[in-house]
């Protein structure tokens, strides 16, 4: 009964605040005999039509200057068709005017310093409303959901622009920022659909997160060197964004932030800018071009996924860690080289990159995660190098054109269909003296019944009692292969020297069909030679 009883109390908060209102003309208010003042308060009924509220009222034979519109004032008066504010009113509350669904225009006077929170909220039809320069504050939400309004001037007086003010504003085409302005809120300029461009001035020190989130028609915007931080999915969803210039200022950039935005073509990352962060550029899909600096210490996950018209990406060796699905899905993307301190390749890394060709594994690598290059069609050869030790669950599972794979010294595990769905595997090179624990289905669907396997001599009586490696239709020794010695020439691309152990030794780009790689390697020994899409052992000269 206690419960009720409260609830009811709560329903009736807002009449009893206004049972003591006088209605003088139509219109209710609230006596504050203290300062022969008088503010507008809500009707019972509601307000309809057009409401001009006067300079001063008469109440028991005293003068009382109305100076203010109390908080929910005009609340749902759907049937509010305009108002007609004096100069003699100061401030307007919270919500004044939230769901005036009929109010189609308004004047602000000059008297007025403070728009409280959410006071234009939901008024769909407002199509027009100036706000004076005697205003300082424009709270959170006061013009939320005004979808017919088109274009609003900000007066220099204003120093912000909080959380959510003109968010939902579907029709606003234009909006002016004063010099003044030094914060813009969250959710600011959410789902403007009709927002094309927007100039952001230099007083402002940060965009914070949501800010122009699904704007779907903004094209371009330049952000000052004033500003030093991006927030999350601040420009998520705009998908008509083509241009966007962010300054050396910015040091942080947040999660989502580019999301989605499918126009965005190339980007700049700035040299202060230390981590890309979760889903960053997600499924920008046209985006061909991207710049990285040495600043950057980690690629977030999913920072890149999607990303389908990237077709090569330099990551600088500042990089120590990039995160899952960091990749996935960059159909485009032909060459990838992980950076020299990188020690693990996430899950998924790239997942799907269907037209890549060639993977640079580096040294420091000691993990290839979970599915780290699956579905990798077009990849027809991978070395693996010294250092890794553990493949993880489909790390090259259906990479269908793969037909020669070279394992590293030091891998000891292999965990289930790794290899899994490579039907035309030919030649796996495995260098580690020790078997790897390897499952049963490491190479399953990949017919190594017809493949050979290339092991130290020392071990072939060990791979050949051993699961699956026993199934291969050949183990050979490495050391007793007799090895041509090729002169080596490439149509185009790249080409690239690794030691026997996987270890990368040089690499050059062709000039006039060949290449000079300066290396250390004594006459006489072994190496492999990567050339475009081929992997050949040749003897040094």
């Amino acid at each position: 009964m206690k419960t009720l009883l409260l609830s009811l109390l709560t329903i009736l908060l807002p009449f009893a605040a206004s049972a003591d209102a006088v209605e003088i003309d139509g219109i209710y208010y609230n006596i504050i005999s203290k300062n022969k003042g008088a503010e507008v308060t809500s009707n019972p009924n509601g307000y309809s039509g057009s409401v001009i509220i006067p300079t001063s009222i008469t109440f028991d034979g005293m003068e009382y200057s109305v100076t203010s519109i109390r908080e929910k004032a005009f609340y749902e008066s759907r049937s509010l068709t305009s108002v007609s504010i004096p100069n003699s009113v100061t401030s307007i509350g919270g919500r004044a005017f939230s769901y005036c669904s009929s109010l189609s225009s308004v004047t602000i006077p000059n008297s007025v310093t403070s728009i409280g929170e959410g006071t234009f909220s939901y008024c769909s039809s407002l199509s027009s409303v100036t706000i004076p320069n005697s205003v300082t504050t424009i709270g959170e939400s006061a013009f939320t959901s005004c979808h017919s309004l088109t274009s609003i001037i900000i007066p220099n007086s204003v120093t912000s622009i909080e959380c959510n003010t003109f968010y939902d504003c579907t029709s606003l085409t234009s909006i002016t920022i004063p010099n003044s302005v030094t914060t813009i809120g969250e959710s600011a300029f959410t789902s403007c659909h009709s927002l094309t461009s927007i100039i952001i001035p230099n007083s402002v020190t940060s965009i914070e997160c949501n800010t122009f989130y699904d704007c779907t028609s903004l094209t371009s915007i330049t952000i000052p060197n004033s500003v030093t931080s991006i927030g999350e999915s601040a420009f998520k969803n705009c998908v008509d964004l083509i241009y966007v210039t962010i300054p050396n200022s910015v040091t942080s950039i947040g999660a989502h932030a580019f999301e989605r935005c499918r126009s965005l073509t190339s980007i700049t990352i700035p040299n202060g800018v230390t981590s890309i962060e979760l889903q960053t550029f997600y499924s920008c899909t046209n985006l061909t071009s991207v710049t990285i600096p040495n600043s950057v210490t980690l690629i977030g996950g999913s920072a890149f996924s999607n990303c389908s018209s990237l077709t090569s990406i330099t990551i600088p060796n500042s990089v120590t860690k990039i995160l899952s699905y960091a990749f996935s899905g960059c159909t485009g993307l032909s060459t990838f080289t992980f950076p020299d301190n990188v020690t693990s390749t996430a899950n998924y890394t790239l997942a799907d990159c269907s037209n890549l060709t060639f993977v640079s594994i580096p040294n420091s690598m000691i993990i290839i995660g979970v599915s780290a290059f699956s579905g990798c069609v077009s990849l027809t050869s991978v070395t693996i190098p010294n250092s890794v030790e553990i493949i993880r669950n489909s790390a090259f599972s259906g990479c269908s054109n793969l037909n020669s794979v070279t394992l590293g010294s030091s891998v000891n595990l292999i965990s289930e269909t790794a290899f899994a769905k490579c039907p035309d595997l030919l030649d796996v090179y495995c260098l580690a003296e020790n078997v790897p624990s390897t499952n049963s289905d490491a190479f399953l669907d990949s017919y190594i019944d017809y493949s050979i396997l290339h092991v130290p001599a020392v071990s072939v009586d060990a791979y050949k009692a051993a699961e699956p490696w026993k199934n291969f239709k050949e183990v050979v020794p490495l050391d007793e292969q007799s090895i041509e010695t090729l002169e080596y020439t490439s149509p185009a691309g790249r080409i690239d020297v690794y030691s026997i152990d996987g270890k990368l030794i040089g690499s050059a780009a062709e000039q006039s069909e060949a290449a000079s790689i300066i290396n250390n390697l004594p006459s006489g020994t072994t190496a492999i030679v990567k050339i475009g899409e081929k992997s050949v052992k040749v003897v040094v000269k």
